[in-house]
């Protein structure tokens, strides 16, 4: 396989909800090899490029689901809880709403991430260019953080 191959696999897993960069940076750097810098670019790209999108039409498409028969439960309850939820975390957190989002964002533990740091962002009609400026402080954190734990746990075993 060239590189430009497992690059562009790498870029695509950085893409995929719930796994995201998270674990395309240690198969880049683990199982492809490939060079740190560049795996943590690619990287952050992919999963960049569906936050605009996730900010832009999940509610949407929550919104749409609620009067279709088999959509209606589960996606006004989606809905519902990340109003509710929301609207009380905006009560506690205040101004630092965004430095809440980076940190979930960044911190890279199972359920946090881009994609589901901007759908949250989304339902609670946070501010679009905040929530992207937010969101990518948090990828950049999550990809340092897994860059140097990657490297250095590779370096090790290997």
């Amino acid at each position: 396989m060239s590189n430009l191959e497992k690059y562009i696999i790498v870029f695509l897993i950085s893409m995929v909800p719930v796994v995201e960069l998270r674990g395309a940076i240690p198969i880049g750097i683990g199982a492809y090899n490939l060079p740190v810098v560049q795996t943590f670019i690619i990287c952050i790209i992919g999963n960049m490029i569906p936050v605009p999108f996730i900010f832009l039409f999940a509610r949407k498409v929550l919104e749409w689901g609620i009067d279709k028969p088999v959509l209606s439960k589960p996606f006004s309850f989606l809905l519902n809880k990340g109003h509710k939820g929301g609207q009380k975390l905006k009560a506690k957190a205040g101004r630092g709403l965004y430095y809440a989002l980076f940190l979930f964002v960044g911190i890279p533990v199972p359920g946090t991430g881009a994609w589901t740091g901007t759908l949250a962002a989304s339902i609670l009609d946070l501010d679009f260019k905040k929530t992207v400026l937010a969101v990518l402080a948090g990828v950049l954190l999550a990809g340092i953080i897994m860059a140097i734990s990657s490297y250095g746990l590779f370096e090790i075993i290997f």
